[in-house]
């Protein structure tokens, strides 16, 4: 996986500053000979640069985003553990790996980094960005900070600022990190049971009601314990403490609470008119996490917006799983632009 460093000192949001840094990240297919058909596919909390494995009912060859059409790019955001910068990263002022010390880097900081990577490849304009919940806010501040560098927008089960409801729900989890004993310690293992709780928290916010009720209901009506809700919610959190790390967890879900594009923009209303893309706009209607009307405000401030709403039952995981609906969509909403990127 290909590693951009940047080797200059980052100011960031928060007032501190980067020595340097480094983005790992992915691409798939070639630029045509007019340079414009790049897709930018922006991912979420957990998820990483490999765009084609995660979403793969979307990206990868014979899929909508197919590498023989198209130039795809996905970065992996800086405080994840996939490759780019990140708590367990060594300072290069203190040549000791961040840990606890690691600086806020708000969506707005990761696209400001993003941006010096897409000038070393040459990209001017991007054809397509596209990216869900926080992914979504990642491309929403890009396109604010440069109104012409994406020709359409895609923005999936996300929002133009975090609400009190998701800031409450990442408190939550960061609570449950803190609670453990490890926590703290100079160490990537650190934290790991309060990750485990963490993930199960956001679990119940990522679905519903019903799709536990579908896949986790008892056929055993004499059972009094070793529910399998209650098994669900114990192995998805140690599949997730298997691949990630409670430092990047704990850094990034501050990322997303402080997530506002009105911030120094005159508020949320007038940042969201600066963006000159068309744009289309999903929601969920099951979200609990991130609710419609989120979405909907979304597409009643940014100009020249389409709105669409999939019917799905998984929630804010519909985002990641309803790939034949989200197809369906992008094929109406992009077919005008695909034909320009022909080469």
């Amino acid at each position: 996986m290909p590693i951009f460093k940047y080797n200059k000192e980052t100011q960031l949001e928060s007032g501190a500053t980067l020595p340097s840094y480094h983005l790992s990240y992915e691409t798939w297919g070639e630029l045509n000979a007019k340079r414009n058909n790049v897709v930018w596919i922006f991912h979420a909390l957990t998820a990483n640069a490999n765009a084609a494995d995660w979403w793969s009912g979307l990206v990868g060859e014979g899929e909508f985003f197919d590498p023989s059409t198209y130039f795809i790019v996905c970065v992996n955001m800086p405080g994840s553990c996939y490759g780019s910068i990140s708590p367990l990263s060594i300072n290069a002022e203190t040549q000791q790996p961040y840990y606890a010390t690691f600086p806020l880097i708000t969506p707005r900081d990761m696209v400001c980094m993003y941006d010096t990577l897409r000038k070393q490849l040459q990209i001017e304009q991007i054809a397509i960005g596209i990216g869900g919940s926080m992914g979504g806010m990642q491309a929403l501040e890009w396109a604010i900070e440069q109104p012409k560098l994406f020709k359409q927008l895609v923005l999936i089960a996300t929002n133009a600022k975090h609400s009190p409801w998701g800031i409450a729900f990442n408190t939550a989890q960061r609570m449950a990190i803190e609670a453990d004993q490890t926590w703290l310690q100079h160490s990537e293992f650190a934290g790991a049971k309060g990750l485990r709780a963490a993930r199960a928290m956001a679990m119940v916010s990522y679905r519903n009601y019903y799709p536990f009720k579908e896949t986790q209901s008892e056929t055993d009506d004499e059972k009094v314990d070793n529910f399998r809700a209650s098994t669900y919610q114990y192995y998805q959190g140690e599949k997730l403490v298997m691949r990630f790390n409670a430092y990047s967890y704990y850094a990034l879900s501050k990322s997303m609470d402080a997530h506002n594009v009105g911030r120094a923009r005159g508020g949320v209303a007038k940042a969201l008119q600066q963006i000159q893309s068309q744009t289309l706009v999903i929601g969920i209607e099951s979200d609990l996490l991130f609710p419609p009307e989120e979405q909907l405000f979304l597409s009643h401030h940014i100009p020249n917006t389409q709105f669409k709403l999939i019917d799905s039952p998984y929630g804010h995981d519909g985002f990641l799983i309803e790939a034949e609906e989200l197809t369906q969509l992008l094929r109406q909403f992009t077919k005008p632009l695909k034909q320009l990127t022909q080469i």
